[in-house]
């Protein structure tokens, strides 16, 4: 035998004698010698000899501490597979239960099958339909991946990236499921690899090149809480660490941010003694860092639905760094780390009846039992979304999976697939149905795009529309490319549109003096290079006007155009909005109203909200005349607004109002937020309004008996624009899947 392979074995025997003194030695030699037999003259990809896989194997279970029949089923889990060995051969010499378990990660590779994804369905449904009888299936076969993978430089490309896509959807959400982080986070930084091998690359990268200041930081912050630790007397462990690569890449991929713009990119923990230690050391934690509201999760008084249990809290240091400080006992920090293994009733010393049993792995029996009779893409699809229950994952009609932003359109969907599609996709259809392009995507749903080669591309009206910043961006990046003389023409016309409704005029502002500094207030190089961003949707006229006349009056310009502004004053002063039963002289609009609402030939009329849809300055509106109640004010999309192509009498009632131009007081609007429920919610609504500096008049929260809440908030905002920005900022709340202004 090979002096390295020995050594390789006795090192794995003093491993497990560490956590199981009582290790009975001799039946483990005995299957590391029946194990090297049976490989015997098998090599890897590497060129090493087959054995090492199972020893390393092996030797990754016992950093989980299972119990010794564990051990010996990795070292023997791919003879029956590999060997001529059979079950009835490893159940005589080592017992019933070790065979079982190799019998359970063993692959079906002596079966021949009609497809791949047959193949796929009955490898995944055998390993459950195990797991669901004894959780150490899983918990080797997970082990055998992440050796697999450590290794996977010497496969194929296309192998590769194979085995990456299906750890990344199969076995890193497993291992999530059964609370393991440790292993997870290898299964995804190691698949991210071969998935995306630049972008890996990129932040692994930028980590190594800050890898001096990462560790000065972290010690820094180490050293002030030990200190704190031992004033109080407060016996723990405490460490840092900086996030692990696919969690950064996540977030800079869904939240479209680069890595310095990352929130928490370090993350602390406190190991202490009991739980009422952990409260106490949080109380620690605040008093020497400032806490950032609306960060604080308790997951020690509602653990995981994987067993998770710990304080996080996101504190702000001296240096302006945010950071995550997590707070746990010992046995939940073993818990965190190696998730159900920590636990397992096998293990020596520690004995649970619950772990093991139908009780803590119903969710496996039952996923078994609803696909009993369905087809192998069905089979996977189903066990995919079951594993990425808090993500919405739908499905082309060829099987393959995506995963988007919840609350998403067709629209991402299209975008996922490829720009090219989105940018030619015509109608969709959604579990054989067609949709509109505005319909919400569920777990599970098959979608289909319907494309064309003549469209001219997408509609500007998908940017409202779509989700993912991914599928906004290649839309603006298409109009910004393919239409830039429309995008040219479309914006000059916005910007001057805006500049008549601000008192200003072309001709004031391309004075070739003061237009470079108005130029570089509204950051652009050229008029031409901001009507094109307009055009696309890069920047709105609004906020470029607004720029640039705040620069104007900074300059003084305002005062030498006197005359200009009055006539530009007297001409915005004309309307041509019409009753809806008659056409009448155009009149001369008010140039004050109280309530910022002119009504076509009505002076001084009273004016009220409709409560139906609280419309906005901005908003397109519409008046109803009532009776005795003066001109009710709707916005044009409200339901209410609808009546009078229904109701032919009532047509002479409607009649075409506008707002005022100038500064106008505050409207309220109401708000209706869909979100997955959580602790801390409502709160981080609250916080997030409190932050954009709106004025809330009422908001309330209601828990729905499906897991989700909905959050109705009225406030009050000057125009659409600010109104915008709220739905933005709420948008952006971690399990917030919509906001909608409440029509009808």
């Amino acid at each position: 035998m090979d002096e390295a392979i020995l050594a390789r074995y006795q090192a794995l025997e003093e491993k497990i004698r560490s956590y199981n003194p009582a290790l009975d030695t001799r039946r483990l030699s005995d299957a590391f010698s029946f194990a090297y037999q049976a490989h015997d003259g098998q090599l890897r990809k590497s060129g090493e000899p087959y054995i090492i896989h199972p020893l390393a194997v092996a030797d990754i279970v016992a950093d989980l501490e299972l119990d010794t029949d564990s051990i010996i089923a990795a070292l023997l889990h791919d003879v029956i597979e590999d060997t001529p060995a059979t079950h009835e051969e490893i159940a005589k010499r080592f017992g019933e239960s070790v065979a079982l378990l190799v019998e359970g990660v063993t692959k079906l590779t002596r079966v021949q099958y009609i497809s791949k994804e047959e193949e796929q369905m009955e490898n995944l449904r055998k390993m459950l339909m195990a797991m669901a009888k004894d959780i150490r299936v899983v918990l080797i076969k997970i082990c055998d991946r992440l050796h697999n993978m450590r290794t996977m430089e010497y496969q194929t490309p296309r192998k590769q990236r194979e085995k990456a896509l299906e750890t990344m959807e199969i076995y890193a959400p497993l291992a999530h499921r059964l609370g393991m982080q440790r292993i997870k986070w290898e299964l995804e930084d190691t698949s991210l690899k071969y998935l995306d091998p630049i972008g890996y690359q990129e932040i692994a990268d930028q980590i190594q090149a800050k890898a001096t200041s990462h560790e000065a930081f972290m010690e820094t912050v180490q050293s002030r809480i030990q200190a704190r630790m031992a004033e109080e007397n407060i016996a723990c462990t405490v460490y840092g660490r900086v996030k692990h690569v696919y969690s950064i890449y996540r977030k800079m991929y869904t939240q479209n941010k680069t890595l310095d713009e990352i929130f928490d990119l370090y993350a602390f923990r406190v190991i202490v003694q009991d739980v009422p230690t952990c409260y106490y050391v949080l109380g620690c934690i605040h008093d020497l860092y400032n806490p950032v509201l609306g960060r604080f999760k308790d997951y020690i008084s509602t653990p995981k639905p994987n067993g998770y249990q710990s304080l996080h809290t996101t504190v702000i240091g001296r240096e302006g760094m945010p950071f995550e400080v997590q707070i746990r006992t010992q046995e939940m920090h073993n818990t965190a780390e190696y998730g159900i293994a920590a636990h397992w009733k096998y293990k020596q010393g520690m004995a649970n009846e619950k772990l093991g049993t139908e009780e803590a792995f119903e969710w496996v029996r039952k996923l078994l039992e609803s696909q009993q009779d369905t087809d192998p893409d069905e089979f996977v699809r189903t066990l995919k979304v079951d594993l990425f229950a808090d993500e919405v994952f739908v499905f082309t009609p060829q099987g393959d999976v995506k995963s988007l932003p919840a609350g998403a359109t067709p629209i991402d969907f299209a975008y996922s697939i490829h720009s090219a599609v989105g940018n030619r996709m015509t109608g969709a259809k959604v579990n054989g149905r067609i949709v509109t392009f505005d319909t919400p995507l569920k777990n599970g749903d098959i979608v289909e795009v319907i494309t064309s080669k003549t469209t001219h591309g997408p509609s500007r009206d998908w940017l409202k529309l779509c989700k993912s910043n991914e599928a906004r961006n290649k839309i603006r990046q298409w109009f910004k490319k393919e239409r830039r003389e429309e995008n040219i023409a479309t914006g000059r016309a916005a910007f001057e549109s805006e500049l008549k409704h601000q008192g200003l005029s072309l001709a004031q502002i391309t004075d070739p003096d003061i237009l470079p500094a108005l130029l570089k207030k509204a950051r652009y190089n050229s008029l031409e290079e901001l009507y094109n961003a307009i055009g696309y949707g890069g920047t709105s006229a609004v906020k470029a006007v607004t720029r640039i006349r705040d620069e104007f009056i900074r300059l003084g310009k305002l005062e030498h155009d006197k005359a200009a502004a009055a006539q530009l004053a007297a001409d915005t002063e004309t309307s041509v909005i019409m009753p809806a039963s008659t056409i009448s002289p155009t009149p001369v609009r008010p140039r004050h109203s109280q309530s910022g609402i002119i009504v076509e030939g009505l002076d001084n009329c009273l004016v009220k909200f409709a409560k139906c849809c609280s419309p906005v300055p901005g908003d397109p509106v519409v008046g109803f005349i009532t009776r005795g109640f003066g001109v009710s004010v709707h916005r044009s999309d409200c339901p209410n607004a609808q009546v009078a192509e229904k109701r032919p009498d009532e047509a002479g009632r409607w009649v075409k109002v506008d707002w005022v131009d100038g500064d106008l007081p505050g409207y309220n609007t109401a708000l209706e937020l869909s979100a997955k429920d959580r602790q801390g919610l409502t709160l981080d609504v609250a916080m997030t309004l409190s932050a954009a500096k709106v004025k809330v008049n009422s908001l309330s929260a209601k828990a729905m008996p499906d897991g989700y809440a909905i959050i109705s908030v009225v406030l009050e905002v000057k125009d659409r624009d600010e109104l915008t920005n709220v739905i933005n900022k709420l948008g952006q709340i971690q399990s917030v899947y919509q906001v909608k202004r409440a029509v009808g």
